[in-house]
C-alpha cells in the first residue's frame, strides 16, 4: 500500500492547472493508490492503519470517499482526483476508493476483489473500524439506464450501510455529472436524490447535473482535466462548508487507499 502524508494546504496552490489527455475507463483501475507531490513513501498496509490510529488519538477527523471514475482520477490522474484534493484541503485522514464504471448497481472495471458497486466499496473502506466523521459517495453516471426502482433500492442500501457501520458520520452523495448527452441522466439523478433523502433526510446532496456544473474536461466530454478536478474539489468543499464541515487546523493528514482489510 502506498500512502502520502500531506500538509493541510490549499489544493489550488498545490496542483497545476494543466490539461490532461483523454483517458478511457480501462486506463485507471481502483482502488486508487494515492501519490503526493509532497513526497511518496511505501509504509505498507500496517503503516496506513497506524497513521490513521495516531490521527484518532490526536483527535484528527477522518473521511471515507468511495466512488467511480471521477474519484479514481480518470482524466486528471489518480493523485489529482477531486477526492484526493478535497482530503488534502480538509487536512483530514482519508480513505479513497475509486472504481471506474462503478455505480450503486454497476460493478465497474476494477480488478477482481476491488470492484464496485458502492456497497462493495463501502465494505472495503472498513467504516466500523475507521469511524469517519464524513462519508462521501460519488456515483450515478454509470447507472444511467438502470431501472429507477432498482437504483433507489441500491442507494437506500448504501445509506443504510453507512448508518449501521458509522452511525455518527455525516453522509454526502455526489450524484450524476453532466456529459455530452443527458439522455436518461436526469431520471437516474432524481432516483438517487429521492432515495437518499428518504433513507436519511440529513444526507448532503451535491448534484452536478441539476446545478449545471461547468469544469474543464478531457476530450471525452465528461471527465475532468487536472484543472477541472481542482474546480470540482473546490465546489464540493464549498458545499460541505455550507453544511458545517470545516478544514482541520494546519497539520498533517494521512491519505491512503481503501484496501485496509
Amino acid at each position: 500500500m502506498v500512502i502520502a502524508v500531506v500538509a493541510a494546504v490549499s489544493f489550488l496552490a498545490v496542483w497545476p492547472a494543466s490539461a490532461a489527455p483523454a483517458v478511457p475507463h480501462g486506463g485507471v483501475t481502483g482502488p486508487v493508490l494515492v501519490r503526493s507531490g509532497l513526497g511518496l513513501r511505501d509504509v505498507g498496509e500496517d503503516g496506513c492503519e497506524q497513521g490513521i490510529e495516531r490521527g484518532s488519538e490526536s483527535g484528527r477527523a477522518r473521511v471515507a470517499i468511495v466512488g467511480a471514475s471521477f474519484t479514481a482520477g480518470v482524466g486528471s490522474g489518480p493523485s489529482r482526483s477531486w477526492a484526493v484534493l478535497l482530503a488534502r484541503h480538509l487536512g483530514w485522514d482519508a480513505v479513497v476508493d475509486g472504481v471506474p464504471g462503478a455505480g450503486y448497481v454497476r460493478a465497474g472495471a476494477g480488478r477482481p476483489g476491488a470492484r464496485g458497486p458502492m456497497a462493495a466499496e463501502l465494505a472495503r473502506a472498513g467504516l466500523r473500524a475507521l469511524q469517519p466523521s464524513l462519508v462521501i459517495v460519488q456515483a450515478g453516471h454509470d447507472d444511467i439506464g438502470v431501472a429507477p426502482a432498482l437504483e433507489r433500492r441500491r442507494v437506500e442500501r448504501a445509506v443504510e450501510m453507512i448508518r449501521a457501520e458509522a452511525p455518527r458520520a455525516r453522509i454526502a452523495l455526489l450524484t450524476v455529472f453532466p456529459g455530452r448527452s443527458h439522455r436518461g441522466a436526469s431520471r437516474t439523478d432524481r432516483a438517487i436524490v429521492a432515495a437518499a433523502r428518504a433513507a436519511d433526510p440529513a444526507v448532503v446532496i451535491i448534484d452536478p447535473l441539476a446545478a449545471g456544473w461547468r469544469y474543464a474536461r478531457v476530450r471525452d466530454g465528461l471527465h475532468p482535466t487536472a484543472a477541472g478536478s481542482a474546480w470540482i474539489a473546490a465546489r464540493v468543499a464549498g458545499i460541505l462548508r455550507e453544511h458545517g464541515v470545516r478544514p482541520a487546523p494546519a497539520g498533517a493528514g494521512v491519505v491512503c487507499d481503501a484496501a485496509l482489510a
